[in-house]
């Protein structure tokens, strides 16, 4: 795995096709979070506000999206025609991304973060 300090250098691994989509989902993500901090962490890029909020990452035949747990628990039945597993969903190349349904699970991921930083505020 190498190991990328930004997005450019990490979108610059992957084919034009694939660079395109990477730059819709990371469009999306930051239009729905704009306080968000774009970050690399394990090697794909990441957004953060208190804490990680979600990642996403080119693989072969997709792009993976991970909201955390807590984000695919909430959203997984709009899933329908989406592999997915108890982190990540897949949103494969030959698809349009759905914005929609982005938009709202890294608004929820936003929702989450600040929630649990009042809770640690308060203790």
């Amino acid at each position: 795995m190498r190991a990328y300090t930004n997005y450019t250098t990490y979108k610059s691994s992957y084919p034009a096709e694939v660079q395109k989509k990477l730059d819709q989902m990371r469009a999306i993500i930051k239009k729905a979070a704009p306080k968000a901090e774009e970050v690399i962490s394990y090697s794909m890029p990441a957004f953060k506000q208190n804490g990680i909020l979600v990642y996403f990452a080119a693989q072969s035949k997709h792009i993976g999206f991970y909201p955390t747990a807590s984000g695919i628990k909430a959203f997984q039945k709009e899933f329908e025609g989406y592999t997915y597993s108890k982190g990540a969903v897949q949103f494969p190349y030959d698809k349009p991304l759905p914005v929609g349904l982005i938009t709202k699970m890294v608004k929820f991921r936003v929702a989450e973060d600040k929630a649990k930083l009042k809770t640690k505020s308060a203790k």
